[in-house]
């Protein structure tokens, strides 16, 4: 098999972004056509793009008619990541999805049920995951470096509240915090551990002056399965210095502490990535990272482009998503209910 044919559907900001930014570095992939909904997002991305009317659609099932592909990348809303993800599956497609996965993990479920009757491929683009900080904590901490580890600290911290709150969609979106960034910070946990989550309790914050309806920043406790607590703190509406989109941490273990921070560039590059380790008592050194090609998205999709072609299975597959759409859920619910809830991975 060649190069891997790909439909996008949803090119509005950040579907938009996907093809300045993520898509164009991966050789393994071509673009045979874009769809969205909305006609007005459509042409825009249309003229960005400079494409022919023959590539570009108003509904996949459209575009799965006209074009040839193998496989579909959603980056429509996050309602209709599972939807679309069935029905581009259901007609033979293999599926890369935008997180959050899905609001619900017996949704998630779903898709996840549907993908293996089928036998098609079905991953979930959590990006984070594919730079070289994380990846390097998570090999620390399983090889021993600091002894059974204590406690883990993650502080987030950005600023996002200037805008006018008319018609600003992220102030509007369900669970800004959640929802769209802390999901992140939440699956970097799983992998780092590799634990499942128990239970978590969510204390949402909301000065008068926030501008989000929901919560723009949160304290959460998160308990794993083998009794490791999970110190979180985020926040869109920190006038604090801001932290690097992969946060800052700090995992504290008997023997020493491993601080990274991550995705320090954004897009441009993983060379920013920083972690250094200290050993009990001693000082802080930093510690070589692995050097990648491709980073975040586009490391994503290359693997899952691999994937398709007989490589292995990425690490981000949909069932093994579940355990972070459960807990950003429980999560959310707790921030709502005032309780701790309880992590229900289906």
């Amino acid at each position: 098999m060649g190069v891997v044919k790909l439909i996008h559907v949803g090119v509005g900001g950040w579907g938009g972004d996907w093809e300045k930014n993520a898509i164009p570095p991966v050789k393994e992939i071509e673009r045979t056509a874009i769809v969205d909904g909305h006609e007005p997002t459509l042409r825009k991305a249309q003229k960005a793009l400079d494409l022919p009317d023959a590539m570009c659609f108003l509904t996949l099932e459209e575009a799965m008619d006209a074009v040839e592909s193998d496989a579909v990348l959603v980056t429509a809303p996050a309602g209709a990541h599972i939807p679309l993800s069935i029905q581009a599956m259901e007609a033979g497609k293999h599926v890369l999805v935008e997180k959050p996965f899905s609001e619900s993990a017996a949704e998630a479920k779903t898709a996840v049920d549907r993908a293996e009757e089928l036998g098609k491929i079905l991953q979930v683009s959590q990006n984070y995951r594919f730079y070289p900080a994380p990846r390097m904590a998570q090999k620390l901490l399983a090889d021993g470096a600091i002894g059974e580890p204590s406690v883990i600290e993650i502080d987030f911290r950005k600023w996002a509240n200037d805008a006018p709150k008319e018609g600003h969609r992220h102030y509007g979106i369900a669970h800004p915090l959640i929802f769209d960034m802390a999901i992140h910070h939440f699956d970097l946990i799983r992998k780092i551990t590799r634990q499942e989550a128990r239970s978590v309790f969510a204390r949402p914050l909301r000065p008068s002056w926030s501008k989000f309806a929901q919560e723009g920043a949160a304290a959460i406790l998160i308990e794993l399965e083998s009794g490791l607590v999970v110190s979180y703190r985020g926040s869109w509406i920190s006038a604090g210095e801001p932290t690097t989109w992969g946060g800052d941490w700090a995992i504290v273990g008997e023997t020493g502490e491993i601080r990274f921070s991550s995705r320090v560039g954004g897009e441009t590059g993983a060379e920013g990535d920083r972690l250094t380790l200290r050993p009990r008592g001693g000082e802080a050194k930093p510690v070589e990272l692995e050097a990648m090609d491709l980073w975040g998205r586009s490391a994503g999709l290359q693997a899952f482009a691999n994937a398709i072609k007989g490589g292995p299975m990425a690490e981000t597959l949909g069932k093994y998503n579940l355990g972070s759409v459960a807990l950003m859920e429980a999560a959310a619910k707790s921030s709502l209910s005032g309780a701790v809830e309880p992590v229900l991975i289906p």
